[in-house]
């Protein structure tokens, strides 16, 4: 994982505890995806929301097969959730993301808690598809 993907992961994590301190937990996830975009925009981010995730499988190309919530500077998958609980399905959620887009790491962020602290996890993607 290269330093500008740590300085913008830094950068998002800061702005989504600046988003759940703001408005507080129990809204739902497509508040804080608008409201997290446009802080990385303000800090002068690129922000793709809900960016298409295409997947081939046995011959069958699905281009829109999934959507990351956001993608940003085309380098860091940011997969948001307002739940209770992050459950192991959301990390391989961000996980499937990260191999299909080829990238080193992602963010999964939950604004459901009282507080954002222990309710993010960076996902990094240590697969490499074999070569035969």
């Amino acid at each position: 994982m290269s330093e500008q993907h740590e300085a913008i992961a830094s950068v998002v994590i800061d702005a989504a505890m600046s988003v759940h301190k703001d408005v507080g937990p129990g809204l739902f996830e497509s508040v804080y995806e608008t409201l997290l975009a446009n802080r990385l925009l303000k800090s002068g981010l690129k922000v793709d929301r809900q960016m298409p995730v295409g997947a081939q499988i046995e011959g069958f190309d699905f281009k829109e097969a999934f959507r990351a919530d956001l993608f940003v500077e085309n380098r860091l998958i940011v997969e948001l959730k307002s739940v209770e609980h992050l459950a192991p399905l959301h990390t391989r959620q961000t996980l499937t993301y990260l191999r299909l887009l080829n990238q080193p790491i992602g963010l999964l962020i939950n604004f459901g808690g009282i507080t954002l602290k222990g309710h993010f996890r960076r996902v990094l993607n240590n697969y490499r598809q074999p070569k035969y």
